[in-house]
């Protein structure tokens, strides 16, 4: 095979491989998923993307990149990530539906149904971190255990 025939060959398989992403070219739902946990962690300690960036030598659309899931996370970034933000890796995975499991790249090469029926994790949505960071700047414990009592209640409420 001439150098030219391999060179052409390498790129036809490039352009096949989907490099982990779905058929129709959108970011894999695992990644999206780590991107989100990524995210979640960082607002939840009150760091900007610019601070997170600057602790892992990004940038900051680097770093949005991440947490939308159109750059996926390597294994050592993914390893940094955890250190910066205090979480141990499995962190990023926790809380993945069975359903964002089964799309990994691995199952989803050679499949070109396009995947349906995503619900948004309320653990990512900023109505929940803005919650969450409300509550817990109740300092009397007091008070913030009527809270959660009351917003139990509330729930309970809505589900009859």
């Amino acid at each position: 095979m001439t150098a030219t025939a391999k060179l052409a060959d390498q790129t036809i398989t490039r352009r096949h491989s989907s490099r982990g992403r779905t058929p129709s070219g959108k970011p894999n739902p695992v990644d999206v998923h780590v991107g989100a946990r990524v995210r979640l962690r960082r607002t939840l300690l009150g760091m900007s993307q610019e601070k997170l960036g600057e602790a892992l030598g990004l940038t900051f659309q680097q770093v949005q990149k991440y947490e939308r899931g159109a750059n996926r996370v390597g294994a050592s970034r993914l390893f940094d990530l955890s250190r910066v933000l205090d979480v141990p890796v499995s962190f990023f995975f926790d809380d993945m539906s069975e359903e964002v499991e089964s799309l990994s790249p691995r199952l989803i090469s050679g499949i070109s149904e396009e995947p349906t029926g995503f619900e948004a994790d309320p653990m990512t949505k900023r109505e929940t971190l803005e919650l969450v960071r409300a509550y817990y700047r109740i300092t009397d414990p007091q008070v913030r255990k009527r809270v959660l009592d009351l917003a139990k209640a509330l729930g309970a409420s809505m589900e009859e």
